[in-house]
């Protein structure tokens, strides 16, 4: 029996790895990874499918993808400790070791699309190191604070006493409006010395201003806690609390969603208006997150229902290479060193283009796994990781 918990466990973090790497390349193909051009030369039919599809597909999993990933961050992290304590070896060090490690895959993921989170877990994930040799309880209320997003409220308060001043656009925008200087550009070389240059400094400004920094270690902090405590197992303990988490997150969610469709209306000023979005927007998110996560945990409970979520454990298992991969993949169709399909599709062949590719993928998951217990960039990270060890 508890060789099928442990089991069970390993199974269904698959699947809601798999399933946030899938809504991420349905998301990255409608926005072209990253390159925020629409198209006059669409059907008049087209333009409200594609507003549909666009509205449809971010309320579903924009800013929700990324929060998935952040937990899961946490809860492998935990696992890996826990695991090497068991074995009486010490985890920490090695840790950093493969935080460098990932960095190094996620530069070479910025080389192709700009958005890359990979560099940007790396180096947040160094703070678990030290952060978690505190107590679960300290750990909750850092990871409650750090959602709060407490910089954010600095903002807020000066703009209370300045209501009337009036506010530029966000710094990352100008890095964002100069991509049309490379991303066009049939030379491969010009694009990657843009994305690292141009585009990572840009991206890392928006992560800033939209409070990702301290959003992604508290999603790290609170997956380190699902992944202590086994919640992922299915028990007596972990049924109840998943029931209870998906009835809060939808409660919280309700109210913040209403809220967030009305705020341009309830609120006047514009310095105002743009720091209680951002707040709000983050809160939105996580209980959007949170019904997911809990949801998915709890629909694989079902023998039925499980075969099918099985699908997505495929995508799970090598998450590293298809985040990767896609990121290849999508540059070369939609950048001007590839295809340049940016200038020709919108958000109704971006969704099937993602489609398309996600079925693709899904066989030559399914295919690597027949052979392989990791994905290709995935057994690179292992092995370097555990380079000399014994």
């Amino acid at each position: 029996m508890q060789l099928e918990k442990t089991k069970t466990r390993i199974d269904i973090l698959d699947v809601i790895r798999g399933f946030a790497i899938v809504s991420i390349m349905l998301l990255h193909n409608i926005e072209h990874f990253d390159v925020y051009y629409f198209s006059d030369q669409l059907p008049s039919w087209m333009v409200p499918l594609d507003k549909l599809i666009w509205d449809s597909l971010f309320f579903m999993f924009g800013g929700k993808s990324y929060a998935i990933f952040a937990l899961m961050f946490g809860v492998t992290f935990a696992i890996q400790l826990t695991n090497q304590e068991q074995k009486g070896k010490p985890f920490r060090a090695r840790f950093a070791w493969r935080l460098l490690l990932l960095f190094g895959f996620g530069v070479l993921n910025s080389a192709f699309f700009q958005g890359d989170i990979l560099t940007i877990y790396a180096v947040i994930g160094l703070l678990l190191i030290p952060l978690t040799k505190l107590s679960e309880k300290t750990l909750l209320w850092i990871g409650a604070i750090l959602m709060l997003l407490p910089f954010e409220w600095l903002n807020l308060f000066y703009a209370l006493k300045h209501p009337l001043e009036k506010i530029n656009d966000p710094v990352s925008w100008t890095y964002f409006g100069k991509m049309m200087e490379y991303i066009p550009n049939e030379s491969f070389i010009n694009t990657v010395i843009g994305n690292l240059t141009n585009g990572k400094i840009g991206v890392l400004l928006w992560n800033w201003e939209n409070g990702r920094f301290f959003t992604i270690l508290g999603l790290f902090l609170f997956g380190f806690i699902l992944g202590k405590r086994k919640l992922f197992v299915w028990s007596e303990t972990s049924a109840p609390f998943w029931k209870r988490l998906f009835k809060i997150a939808i409660i919280a969610f309700i109210p913040l969603f209403l809220i967030q469709k009305y705020l341009d209306l309830l609120i006047q000023s514009d310095i105002i208006l743009r720091s209680v979005m951002t707040i709000e927007s983050a809160w939105t998110n996580f209980a959007f997150m949170l019904i997911l996560v809990s949801g998915l945990t709890m629909l694989f409970q079902s023998n039925y229902l499980q075969k099918k979520l099985m699908y997505f454990s495929y995508f799970g298992r090598m998450s590293l290479s298809n985040y990767i991969i896609q990121s290849i993949i999508g540059s070369s169709i939609y950048y001007g060193w590839g295809l340049g399909l940016y200038k020709y599709t919108g958000a109704t062949y971006g969704i099937l283009i993602g489609l398309t590719l996600t079925v693709i993928m899904g066989i030559f998951c399914k295919w690597w796994a027949k052979s392989h217990k990791q994905g290709p960039f995935e057994t690179i990270w292992h092995k370097a990781t555990w380079y000399g060890s014994k």
